[in-house]
């Protein structure tokens, strides 16, 4: 489901019955630029650490953040960056965190009362790391038992800030898997992976996701999705983010964030520069 012109109400059936929808050009042209204003600083920050630590003779100033970092990593690659998460309390991000548009579909889904979870991740993909192929799993394999998780009212978030394609490394979603509940995973190199048992038979029904900045999917915690290699010649960056019932247990030591709350809106982020003093707890 992807069409712009399609209802909230047909967008969230849709992730019903499929574990996923996709929000086309959900967000305005400003909170991309702010985002990327971010990255930005925070890839100049990195570049001033690799050039007083004299890792690397150029700070590659002109380069676009699609370049940017695997430039100055690229005599020492495995030493790159792969996600940045403390690091995303800055004003920047606020916009999207805390985008009204989005919360007024959460909340169909949701209800009032909406956490922001204490885990969101910028990821810069950079061509062809070993570690960017992300496995076929259940995010909700990462988070407590499967028993517990299967119970967390929750929607996941996924928006890139470059196109984002086969070539280099959308992601792909098995429709329908979200109805399985928790699944067992095995441990690999970097990442998890749905037990060979529980994938292998529904590989066939596997779709791919592409999209634009501006594209936000919202997919169950359960839904079965993994991330392509990069095989591109840019950085594939993308954000990803979790919205809770604020009423349920986050199942982590943090705490998160309230975004939206209709009986104490008091206790809502109000402001980027309020974001900006926080900290992932």
């Amino acid at each position: 489901m992807n069409d712009v012109n399609v209802s909230v109400s047909e967008l969230l059936d849709h992730f019903e019955t499929e574990g996923y929808c996709i929000i086309r050009n959900l967000l305005d042209p400003s909170v991309i630029e702010d985002l990327r204003l971010e990255i930005e600083q925070m890839v100049e920050e990195y570049a001033q650490k690799l050039l007083a630590d004299h890792k690397t003779i150029d700070s590659y100033p002109n380069d676009p953040i699609e370049k940017r970092l695997m430039r100055l990593f690229e005599n020492h690659l495995s030493e790159a960056p792969s996600m940045f998460r403390k690091q995303l309390h800055r004003e920047g991000f606020y916009g999207l965190f805390f985008n009204r548009g989005l919360l007024d579909i959460v909340e169909k889904k949701l209800g009032e009362e909406i956490l922001l979870y204490p885990n969101y991740t910028l990821r810069p993909k950079i061509p062809e790391m070993e570690a960017g192929r992300v496995l076929w799993h259940q995010d909700a394999g990462y988070t407590g038992n499967g028993e517990e998780v299967a119970q967390l009212r929750m929607v996941n978030l996924w928006t890139p800030l470059v196109k984002v394609n086969v070539e280099n490394g959308c992601m792909q979603f098995i429709p329908g898997t979200h109805k399985l509940g928790a699944v067992p995973h095995v441990e690999k190199t970097y990442y998890l992976e749905i037990a060979e048992e529980e994938l292998q038979p529904r590989l066939k029904d596997a779709i791919n996701v592409e999209l634009n900045p501006g594209d936000v999917v919202m997919f169950h915690n359960l839904l079965f999705h993994q991330g392509l290699p990069n095989h591109s010649d840019h950085i594939r960056w993308s954000l990803d983010w979790r919205y809770l019932d604020a009423t349920q247990p986050t199942l982590r030591k943090e705490k998160g964030h309230i975004a939206r709350s209709r009986s104490h809106p008091e206790k809502e982020v109000h402001n980027k520069q309020a974001w900006a003093q926080l900290s992932l707890t």
